[in-house]
């Protein structure tokens, strides 16, 4: 099979490098691409966001199926665009895809199907919005953008002046563009964060392996909000109890209610949980593979991935086996020095010889921000490279991804140094 994935970075990458193992897969393309997926796959200069002229070389290439990764083409009708030329494809259509594309749509079918979520209220206007939150008087409060605004649009306001200023950047500032034109206020859930991806077929949901994510830039969980600094797999919070409770409470209801509203969900659905003294509740959904998420669940997969995402398209996902290893998987990211604020590109990438870490047994280094430059690969992103590394457990995953990452050096580099502290702790107090 010829096969399309639709991105440009790391998740992307871990995407291509899992469908290779498959005996299937004979010939595989991404578009954009980076120039460390250019190592894996056929590049093709095309923004993840046009979906004409993506659909048009898509027909063109005559691919047998395509993976569309990313939230906004997704969000576009990508999905929709490649079926209607008879190219089936991995993920939602767009009308599924409002359950990432836009917040109120989300909050509005857990409020209608008893899934158990923050409390919120919804507004198009900014003054009613801060009206609302002076009734509540509860601090920390979320402001959340309505639209997708690349993982940023979610601020956690401590008083009234910051709710205010947050109000005043999405809603009049227009920072998200229109993304801002209505938001969600809720209330600040406290407890362990747990992200879940799943495969869903419309009817059937298979939860991957969990994982933790660390968002912020620096140690200790200070500094900005990133995309993701890290993450490791499984999360220790995520045991077999919490799981029956998420899938009786939470992912069937959800897949259940998307079918209900004429909206069925193909493709992966991401759960960004939080587990609350009152239990489980959803923070988020996303409508595709979490990044760095898919850089530490799609390692441990042991099932053939194409097979497993061609059920997902063609709804026997009932019948599919999916398995993952009982081990565990450690990423961590190397970022551009001043992400995610302003950062330098170009800096020249050492360490690696065609993209990976030679002779390192069970580490794949996942390219997320590079390009190439003569002979020479360079950074080309906020978030460079994200090297994962497996083991039969968290700690030696762990130590194994970190005596790699110092193997590799460009100037400004700059990772956290205490990815999965959390999960050991909570693992040996369990």
């Amino acid at each position: 099979m010829k096969i399309l994935v639709v991105g440009g970075g790391g998740r992307e990458h871990a995407i291509i490098r899992a469908l290779k193992k498959s005996p299937q897969c004979t010939e595989i393309w991404c578009a954009p691409g980076n120039g460390g997926i250019a190592y894996d796959a056929i590049c093709k200069d095309i923004k993840a966001t046009d979906v004409d002229a993506m659909v048009a070389f898509a027909k063109e290439e005559g691919f047998d199926y395509a993976v569309v990764a990313q939230d906004d083409p997704l969000a576009l009708g990508m999905v929709d665009a490649l079926a209607k030329v008879g190219i089936p494809a991995f993920g939602p259509n767009a009308a599924a895809a409002r359950i990432e594309a836009s917040k109120v749509f989300s909050k509005n079918l857990m409020k209608k199907y008893g899934i158990p979520t923050a409390v919120y209220e919804t507004f198009d206007n900014a003054d009613a919005a801060m009206e609302y939150i002076r009734g509540q008087g509860k601090y920390p409060v979320v402001i959340k953008a309505d639209g997708l605004a690349l993982g940023k649009g979610v601020l956690i306001c401590q008083d009234e002046a910051e709710a205010e200023a947050g109000l005043k950047e999405i809603m009049l500032d227009k920072k998200f563009g229109a993304s801002g034109n209505h938001v969600v206020v809720e209330e600040f859930l406290t407890g362990p964060e747990v992200s879940v991806l799943s495969f869903c077929d419309g009817k059937t949901v298979i939860p991957m392996v969990s994982s933790m994510d660390h968002k912020r830039a620096l140690d200790h969980d200070e500094g900005l909000n990133t995309g993701g600094m890290g993450t490791v797999a499984p999360n220790p919070y995520y045991t077999p109890e919490v799981a029956d409770e998420c899938m009786r409470t939470i992912f069937a209801p959800t897949v259940a209610a998307m079918q209900a509203e004429g909206c069925p969900f193909k493709g992966c659905l991401y759960f960004g949980l939080m587990l609350t003294p009152d239990g489980p509740k959803v923070i988020e959904y996303n409508c595709r593979f979490g990044d760095p998420e898919a850089q530490v669940v799609l390692p441990l997969l042991e099932s053939d991935l194409l097979t497993v995402m061609q059920a997902t398209t063609d709804g026997t996902l009932d019948k599919t086996p999916v398995k993952f290893s009982d081990g565990a998987a450690a990423c961590v990211i190397l970022a551009s020095g001043g992400y995610p604020l302003a950062y330098e590109k170009g800096k020249e990438i050492t360490g690696l010889t065609e993209g990976q870490l030679s002779g390192a047994a069970d580490v794949t280094v996942y390219h997320a921000g590079t390009a190439r430059k003569g002979d020479a690969l360079v950074t080309a992103g906020g978030r460079v490279l994200g090297v994962t590394a497996t083991a039969p457990d968290l700690a030696s995953a762990l130590k194994k991804a970190y005596a790699a990452a110092e193997q590799i050096h460009f100037d400004g580099v700059h990772k956290r140094s205490d990815i999965g502290a959390r999960a050991m702790a909570a693992q040996n107090r369990r």
